[in-house]
């Protein structure tokens, strides 16, 4: 009985340090596009998501707009395109433990390109 109870005990405590996880989407996350692997660094403050992209050159991009509800993430990112022309990234996902899987639209001017998005959480 006292075993059942241990194992009952570590399954629930396990469970909740995953969990915890999943309520945080604060840390560096990277995934890798056609033309570069991103990386965005993300802090929860409430339920609001602040942070910056960090481009290949080093070119830090202000994230905006970011909201975090029950694991849901979403937040914006302007950028220029290499001719200069505005662009929104809008990024919207799931947060469970060290992973965020969603959608991502791109706005143009003139066009919008949207798709599927996976970003890993950066481990030291």
């Amino acid at each position: 009985m006292r075993r059942l109870l241990v194992a009952a005990l570590v399954v629930v405590c396990t469970s909740l340090v995953a969990r915890g996880a999943d309520n945080d989407p604060t840390g560096t996350w990277t995934w890798t596009t056609p033309r570069e692997q991103i990386k965005v660094k993300l802090k929860l403050e409430g339920d609001k998501v602040t942070g910056a992209m960090i481009r290949k050159n080093g070119e830090e991009l202000k994230v905006d707009n970011g909201t975090f509800k029950d694991g849901d993430i979403a937040f914006d990112v302007a950028a220029k395109t290499p001719a200069g022309q505005p662009m929104l990234h809008k990024y919207q996902g799931k947060l469970t433990g060290d992973a965020i899987k969603g959608k991502v639209r791109i706005e143009f001017p003139e066009h919008t390109v949207a798709g599927d998005w996976a970003a890993t959480r950066f481990k030291d």
